[in-house]
């Protein structure tokens, strides 16, 4: 907690001078399009990656028994 409180003030006593007086956030700040491909990708792979966690966690469910393995 206290790391982040550092760096969030570090991040506030910076705005809006990412590299001070070099850039602002808005001269660095990405396309629209690259944001739009990006939210296109994440449209289509977020579901994927839940329901595949999903399906590992209920195909492995229940609990390990001691003598089960290979030790």
């Amino acid at each position: 907690a206290i790391f982040v409180l550092c760096f969030l003030g570090l991040a506030i006593s910076n705005y809006p001078y990412l590299v001070p007086p070099d850039l602002t956030i808005w001269d660095v700040a990405a396309a629209p399009s690259s944001h739009v491909f990006v939210l296109i990708g994440v449209t289509f792979l977020l579901p994927m990656i839940l329901f595949y966690t999903a399906f590992v966690y209920w195909t492995f469910r229940g609990k390990v028994k001691a003598d089960s393995g290979y030790h």
